[in-house]
């Protein structure tokens, strides 16, 4: 069955001192569009995680939050930077004597100012937390992808009714068609003997106008089409992969068939049943955007 755009999917994962939790959760999109939300030291997974989603759906814009928690204390260093020290301590002598004033070096005054103490954080090797990262990534691609095909199969079972509702109008329109040739050859027979009166009918040029007619509105073709397109949109819906842009297209298609279906007929059975139709190809539009 077809899979559902929409989705939300959770997993987690911990190793080497950290634990990972990646959020999956996805809107209807025309195409493919991964947005990933992490942490500032782990930007370098945002191509790896986007990578892994390409190969697993299709279509929908889908939002990936990643939360990162030391599991595990880790040992911070405090650096200081000599340098800079003795050029501040440099500077408030130079002012000192600028401003004949007395001035002691003050070590923890010193240490106090911007950027002289800093704490150094231990280096994170990036590839070997991708593993664990990876791990959470694939739970969570799972859950989401299982609450997919759970919408996705209760989206195929809808359309797959609403296309039988449409095979039963059409199979109406089909019965009705070739009474519309005799309706029209009826009436034209019954107008003709009105304006001549009593003259004879030629049977020949009342059966060729007759046949003229009947090329004209016949919507054999039409028909024919519209029940492939109904024949292939049931087939999309029961296989597996990316179908939405597909069903679309197909349904473009029917609409087009039902309008000139009901343009060349020139029937008000007919007639009635098309705007039926078009009715209910609207709503299978509209649930259409919602699958893979």
């Amino acid at each position: 069955m077809a899979n559902s755009m929409t989705g939300f999917g959770r997993g987690e994962a911990s190793g080497y001192g950290y634990q990972f939790t990646v959020e999956l959760k996805a809107v209807n999109h025309r195409f493919l569009e991964v947005v990933v939300r992490l942490p500032r030291n782990f930007v370098g997974f945002e191509e790896r995680i986007r990578k892994v989603l390409q190969e697993k759906f299709q279509r929908g814009r889908i939002e990936v939050h990643l939360n990162v928690v030391e599991s595990e204390g880790k040992m911070r260093l405090a650096k200081v930077d000599k340098e800079l020290a003795l050029s501040y301590d440099k500077a408030l002598k130079d002012l000192a004597s600028a401003l004949h004033t007395a001035y002691d070096t003050d070590i923890y005054r010193l240490v106090a100012l911007p950027e002289v103490i800093s704490v150094q954080e231990p280096e994170i090797e990036l590839d070997t937390l991708w593993d664990v990262c990876a791990e959470a990534l694939g739970k969570a691609a799972d859950g989401f992808g299982q609450m997919r095909r759970i919408e996705g199969e209760k989206l195929a079972k809808d359309l797959l009714q609403r296309l039988d509702q449409l095979a039963e109008h059409l199979r109406l329109i089909s019965e009705r068609a070739p009474q519309v040739v005799t309706d029209y050859q009826e009436r034209l027979k019954e107008r003709i003997q009105t304006l001549l009166g009593g003259v004879e009918l030629d049977p020949v040029r009342l059966a060729n106008e007759v046949a003229y007619f009947a090329d004209r509105a016949s919507i054999t073709e039409e028909l024919v089409r519209f029940d492939s397109h109904l024949a292939q949109s049931r087939e999309g819906l029961r296989s597996i992969g990316s179908v939405g842009r597909k069903l679309d297209f197909l349904v473009q298609e029917m609409n087009r068939e039902i309008n000139t279906i009901g343009s060349k007929a020139n029937d008000l059975n007919i007639g009635k049943q098309v705007v039926t139709v078009k009715s209910e190809l609207e709503k299978v539009r509209e649930q259409i955007q919602n699958l893979e």
